[in-house]
């Protein structure tokens, strides 16, 4: 509708400047001689020579405008809007000449001025200034209408490419603000809708993750009561067996519930990492307390040792007995030979070399083994969850450090990163 308006405007103006052009041509016309008062001028001016003056033409009707000249071009007379120069120019300007006789002798002339080249002038002055009333008129009209679509189709076309680019982004609680009446109509309403509906539905499938973290955190908790009462019991009737073969079943008994217990425990710490619980206290401690960790899961002697340089270390000693546990029960489960460990000073970190003399892994499956519930191919067979690498990872780097592996010739190698303080 506003585009019909927009074209009838336009034509409006044409139409008017195309009439108005025409109006100032025809009112232009070039005025006819009346030759009946030109040839009394000649009469008056050849009866009075040499007395001419401004009295002598009071009676005069002609209404040209005209000049007297003698033979010698000097000006004798001349009406207002009259301007003589000499005659070259007269006869140039094709104005009319008559000449003036005394006797069969010519003394002068008279001079009708021609003009049609003002009136040309004129009309193209008053075209020029029609021509540019038009075009300044057709500027105004462009530019208010440029300035309206941009503030009713370009600038609401903006908000909804900021709009669907927040979106996208996943910033679902900035809305959708368009003013009333603009073009796109429900359909801007309809992404505002649909804003709010992807909203609600992500809170709603957030909160259903959360519900169920929670729950296998609360399980995980409540399992390991009874887990670290079977163990309890196992402790116990180990101390009272006498016979070989009930020490054997009471001792797979406290295996598996020492597996279980594991298992839980990993699933326990990766779920409350999930819900941004799982909270760690670095705090300076000797590195003395190393090698109480290590003691600590050293149940067959099976992991040798040198003295750990003295120094201080930054680390939560909770979470580092954890990532101790985890680094030398895999070795236990995978390699099943003895541990060796190694440590040194440097670029400041406290290394610990965890070495183990097994089979390793493949390089592929080294660069995945810090993964969350990834199991190398040596796992077939063995319990476990593929959380024990990952939370180490997640602890070791919460306490400043780092951690990496690499295969050796002869065995697998883990490397503790503790950063010194």
């Amino acid at each position: 509708m506003r585009i019909k308006l927009l074209i009838v405007t336009l034509l409006v103006i044409f139409s008017a400047a195309i009439v108005l052009s025409v109006i100032v041509i025809n009112n232009k016309n070039v005025a006819e001689l009346d030759l009946v008062a030109i040839n009394d001028v000649v009469k008056t001016a050849e009866k009075n020579w040499g007395q001419v003056s401004r009295e002598t033409f009071q009676n005069s009707d002609i209404k040209q405008p005209f000049s007297i000249v003698d033979d010698r071009e000097n000006v004798i007379y001349q009406t207002q809007g009259s301007h003589f120069s000499n005659l070259y120019d007269a006869i140039k300007d094709k104005d009319t000449i008559i000449d003036l006789k005394n006797g069969n002798e010519i003394v002068g002339k008279i001079i009708i001025p021609n003009n049609e080249k003002e009136i040309l002038q004129q009309m193209k002055s008053e075209l020029a200034l029609y021509v540019s009333l038009m075009f300044v008129l057709l500027m105004g009209i462009s530019i208010f209408y440029m300035v309206y679509i941009y503030r009713t189709i370009l600038k609401p076309f903006q908000q909804l490419r900021t709009f669907a680019a927040n979106v996208a982004r996943g910033n679902l609680d900035i809305p959708l603000n368009m003013e009333r009446n603009n073009y796109f109509g429900a359909f801007t309403e309809s992404f505002d809708l649909l804003r709010e509906e992807l909203d609600a539905a992500r809170q709603r499938e957030y909160e259903s993750n959360r519900s169920k973290k929670e729950l296998v955190a609360t399980l995980s908790h409540d399992i390991k009561t009874p887990v670290s009462s079977i163990k309890a019991v196992s402790e116990l009737m180990l101390m009272q067996a006498q016979e070989e073969k009930v020490i054997k079943q009471v001792n797979t008994i406290y295996s598996k519930a020492e597996q279980i217990d594991l298992l839980i425990t990993d699933m326990f710490h990766a779920t409350l990492e999930e819900l941004q619980q799982l909270k760690l206290t670095v705090i300076e401690k000797s590195s003395e307390i190393l090698a109480d960790m290590i003691e600590n899961v050293n149940y067959d002697q099976k992991i040798e040792y040198k003295p750990i340089p003295q120094c201080i270390i930054l680390m939560d000693p909770v979470r580092m007995q954890q990532v101790v546990d985890n680094i030398i029960s895999n070795s236990y489960k995978y390699a099943g030979t003895k541990v060796t460990i190694k440590s040194k000073i440097n670029q400041g970190y406290l290394e610990l070399h965890i070495i183990d003399f097994g089979a390793g892994v493949s390089e592929e499956e080294s660069l995945l083994l810090f993964n969350k519930y990834y199991r190398g191919t040596n796992a077939e067979g063995k319990n476990g969850s593929g959380l024990g690498l990952y939370i180490s990872k997640y602890f070791m780097e919460n306490m400043y450090g780092q951690i990496n592996c690499y295969n050796r010739h002869d065995g697998f190698t883990v490397v503790l990163k503790i950063k010194l303080a």
